[in-house]
């Protein structure tokens, strides 16, 4: 089943303690792409300048990911600048040129707007609205956002997720959002406006996933060295999106396995700089790795406890 998502198309300039890398492929639009393609197919929107590379987004094309819906327009494309402190957890933002970025208005394709399953990435939520005015009732809407919208567009935002299934953002944007400082009761609030589903990132920690009357918690696959964490969240919404899509359900056992290969997909995008660590990737490798993180977090509780419980 195919994902139609929204977002960013950039290039971005990186520095970490393990090196740097200019002008290379990065947003929202790219790294989830190029995560949830190895699971289902995908559509893409989005709009670049005439300095893009396009043909370097061709292994996308390869695995069937659809591009039709990005335009290209007079100008330059949106790109960014970072550099990463040695605990990669933290970053500077060294440039921000918006480009052509900044006139985008969202044209959704004919032939995209029967998408049973949207991925709203990391935009303007006005934008972000645009988007499901123009798609015709899709079964699953996911949502990413951060804290600068949080602040910037809170009333869009919110009204936003009364439109949303699944909303997904990192600790420090769901305690914004809500108001609240316990990640347990900051869901509740999300929820109670919309969006059934709450994921909450944690960065190299993991993730947790709220729903109604059940959580579930995957932890980050334990990794050697990490050199570019910029795509990891968009990455492992990739991962978890891709995956609900590929079995076409929301069930609690799909759930679960779905944020295993979000954690899984992006501990891939971290270990290269850009996408580079997803452009070559195969099932063998996701599927050693699901195994992995299955075997070092399964436990029996023995039988006195099952006595007990």
């Amino acid at each position: 089943m195919s994902i139609l998502c929204v977002g960013s198309i950039a290039l971005d300039s990186v520095e970490t303690p393990f090196g740097k890398a200019e002008r290379v492929l990065g947003g929202s639009a790219i790294f989830f792409s190029a995560s949830a393609s190895l699971l289902t197919d995908v559509s893409v929107v989005g709009v670049v300048g005439h300095d893009y590379p396009l043909d370097q987004l061709r292994f996308l094309s390869n695995r069937g990911v659809d591009l039709s819906g990005i335009e290209r327009e007079d100008g330059e494309s949106f790109s960014w600048a970072g550099r990463y402190h040695s605990d990669l957890n933290t970053r500077d933002t060294l440039e921000t040129h918006l480009g052509v970025f900044e006139e985008f208005r969202p044209k959704i394709p004919g032939e995209f707007r029967q998408s049973q399953y949207v991925f709203l990435a990391n935009i303007d939520p006005v934008l972000q609205h645009q988007v499901l005015d123009q798609v015709d009732s899709p079964e699953v809407v996911a949502c990413d956002t951060m804290n600068y919208w949080i602040e910037g567009k809170r009333e869009a935002l919110t009204d936003l997720l009364a439109r949303v299934d699944i909303l997904m953002l990192n600790d420090e944007e769901a305690r914004q959002l809500a108001g609240k400082s316990n990640l347990i009761r900051a869901s509740q609030w999300i929820q109670e406006r919309g969006p059934e589903i709450v994921i909450i990132k944690k960065g190299e920690h993991g993730a947790i996933l709220f729903a109604d009357d059940w959580i579930f918690f995957v932890p980050g696959f334990p990794l050697e060295q990490v050199f570019d964490p910029t795509g990891a969240g968009d990455a492992f919404a990739g991962g978890v999106l891709g995956y609900v899509a590929q079995q076409e359900s929301v069930a609690v056992d799909n759930l679960r396995r779905a944020m295993v290969y979000g954690s899984v997909l992006g501990s891939f995008a971290v270990e290269q700089f850009s996408i580079d660590g997803l452009k070559d990737l195969g099932e063998p490798e996701i599927l050693a790795r699901v195994a992995k993180l299955r075997a070092m977090t399964r436990f029996e509780v023995g039988e006195e406890i099952e006595r007990r419980v």
